[in-house]
């Protein structure tokens, strides 16, 4: 079961973190990969951290916030593989400013990153998904996507919304055999929680206390959910908002 061999997963942002830690568990699946981010010299590092390297996987350059540069880098996936059959929208930032803080630039920056970046990438996967007769779209939102919280604004809603996004591709897209689904990771041990760990020197202590399994999220506890999703165990599952947050969400 959960077997994803002869499937190709894109990931957005997936150099680092949550991102790299699904590629991981895509890979152990039997899928291959294609890590999308900015950064090629971390590109490449994180591509030859996984099991088969370049055998395995591939690294794309691309700025996500630009349509063509989505458009491009789906058809160099697809010309490299011959097939695209998922889509992990996972690439984010945050800028931690108070809302009244945010300049437009910033804003803009976190909304293109988090939410346009997103749309760009289904937008321009989705004629290779109906060429390989379905897909699977996997969002990650946050948290934020439920609560509201300072210094966080823009990146809330830009989580809110990816989660309205998943929902309505989850409709338009039936018809093309194309399952969306969203997952929201709680506190999890990345590069983007160094700084809030920096910021709010109170916050190791109130996260465990508020999780119940006492404990902070890694990046692998990500993958055995999203290798679930775009397994064909899941077909019938679509639309569907999963926390993945350690019992954080639920806890009086």
């Amino acid at each position: 079961m959960f077997d994803l061999s002869g499937k190709v997963a894109v990931i957005t942002g997936g150099a680092s973190g949550i991102g790299l830690g699904i590629a991981r568990g895509m890979i152990d699946a039997g899928a291959r990969v294609v890590l999308v981010g900015r950064d090629r010299a971390k590109g490449d590092a994180a591509l030859a951290s996984l099991p088969g390297g370049g055998e395995q996987g591939l690294f794309i350059q691309a700025d996500i916030t630009r349509r063509d540069a989505c458009v491009k880098a789906v058809e160099q996936a697809e010309q490299h593989f011959g097939r695209l059959d998922i889509l992990v929208n996972n690439a984010g930032m945050n800028i931690r400013k108070q809302g009244h803080e945010l300049t437009a630039d910033e804003w803009y920056r976190i909304i293109d990153t988090n939410l346009s970046g997103a749309h760009f990438c289904a937008q321009a996967i989705h004629p290779a998904f109906r060429r390989a007769g379905g897909g699977k779209i996997v969002n990650i939102g946050s948290m934020l996507s439920l609560f509201g919280t300072t210094y966080g604004a823009a990146y809330a809603a830009s989580k809110g919304g990816i989660v309205q996004l998943g929902k309505a591709w989850a409709v338009e897209w039936a018809p093309d055999n194309i399952q969306v689904n969203t997952l929201l990771p709680g506190w999890i041990e990345t590069e983007l929680i160094d700084e809030a760990k920096r910021l709010f020197p109170d916050l190791e202590r109130s996260v465990l206390e508020r999780t119940p399994l006492r404990r902070w999220g890694k990046s692998q506890d990500l993958a055995g959910i999203a290798v679930a999703l775009c397994a064909g165990e899941c077909d019938f599952v679509t639309g569907a908002v999963i926390p993945v947050d350690g019992g954080y969400s639920v806890q009086g």
